[in-house]
């Protein structure tokens, strides 16, 4: 039986969800940028809404991978882009950089969050729990931006990216430390790492400076 201080799979599940949503939706803005077709908007779709959780589980000798297990997560996506691939056109008229950026943040913070809380039902201790944590907030866009033949956010705008990401991560373990409600835990971590990088993108906070 699961230690009670866990959170239960379906909100796990739940979180993991909206994130596939939008990191599919961050895919989509990517391609358009692209002028790619169907097959393009859903391959880029693809490895951005399941790229990090499909290294997490790699890691953690997961199997099956989480979106062979549900696979309405993968249907999901395929229907999705069935319907953005004919709206390409009207999306680069109207999104713009600002709402990518938004995006890709609540993705990172949601991915993050999911993926921290696996590894630990896993088992894994806190620090390799962390880093799952990361690993599966930016895997996703980092493949984006390689198959977009773009140098991955993460390392290009200078901004605190994986960090806002690791520090989410040991907020979350830190609740869970104290025992705070698992739900309460999950969402205010993922909604700290959404909020740390769009500050860190408002303000132009950069690392070295």
């Amino acid at each position: 039986m699961m230690p009670p201080h866990l959170p239960p799979g379906s909100l796990i599940r739940v979180i993991e969800v909206i994130a596939i949503l939008v990191g599919a939706f961050s895919g989509f803005i990517e391609a358009r940028r692209k002028r790619m077709d169907l097959v393009g908007v859903f391959t880029v779709a693809f490895i951005t809404a399941f790229g990090g959780g499909t290294l997490r589980d790699i890691l953690l000798d997961k199997r099956p991978l989480f979106w062979v297990a549900h696979q309405e997560y993968a249907i999901l996506t395929f229907v999705l882009a069935l319907i953005a691939a004919p709206l390409i056109r009207t999306l680069r008229q109207i999104v713009s950089e600002r709402l990518i950026i938004i995006a890709d943040a609540i993705g990172l913070g949601l991915f993050a969050i999911a993926g921290v809380a696996e590894a630990l039902r896993a088992g894994m201790p806190l620090f390799i729990a962390s880093m799952m944590g990361v690993i599966t907030g930016i895997f996703g866009g980092v493949l984006r931006d390689i198959v977009c033949n773009e140098i991955p956010m993460v390392l290009r705008d200078g901004k605190p990216y994986a960090i806002c990401a690791f520090i989410g991560c040991w907020l979350y373990l830190a609740q869970k430390h104290f025992g705070v409600a698992a739900d309460v835990a999950l969402w205010t971590s993922a909604t700290a790492i959404t909020a740390m990088r769009l500050l860190t993108w408002k303000f132009d906070m950069r690392l070295g400076r």
